[in-house]
């Protein structure tokens, strides 16, 4: 990690994750999931999973963040936070990693439950031999 991610704002990334849990619409998993993402700027975006009937075009909360942040002009992630209401935390799936890579191949990941267990690792070290953007650049 290239910067220092300290105790406040780490808390104030772990509220916007679990506050956005609370907006999860999860009708068919009842998984709900939120997500905060720390942007290269400072500023912190949220979201949710956001499932559908055809499951193939629900949309995890890491995702549903970045592409929120994305859309604000963002193009950097230092940290992503993953917040599930579960005994166990849950790290990213592929597909969230993927995206991850694209604005953040070295980014934080810190996953976080209700039973105050954590995982804290980087996005390298989930993927550490992703596809990406410097792979494009012939």
């Amino acid at each position: 990690m290239s910067f220092k991610l300290t105790a406040p704002l780490l808390r104030r990334l772990e509220k916007a994750a679990r506050a956005a849990a609370k907006a999860s619409y999860s009708p068919y998993s009842k998984f709900r999931v939120g997500s905060a993402v720390l942007t290269g700027s400072g500023k912190i975006y949220s979201g949710a999973n956001i499932e559908n009937a055809s499951f193939g075009l629900a949309n995890c909360a890491e995702r549903t963040a970045i592409f929120c942040a994305a859309s604000h002009g963002e193009r950097k992630l230092r940290c992503v936070v993953v917040y599930t209401p579960t005994p166990l935390p849950t790290m990213p799936c592929g597909a969230c990693r993927q995206v991850i890579n694209e604005f953040g191949p070295h980014a934080a990941v810190i996953s976080i439950c209700d039973s105050g267990e954590r995982l804290e690792t980087t996005l390298d070290r989930l993927q550490p031999v992703a596809f990406g953007p410097k792979n494009l650049k012939g």
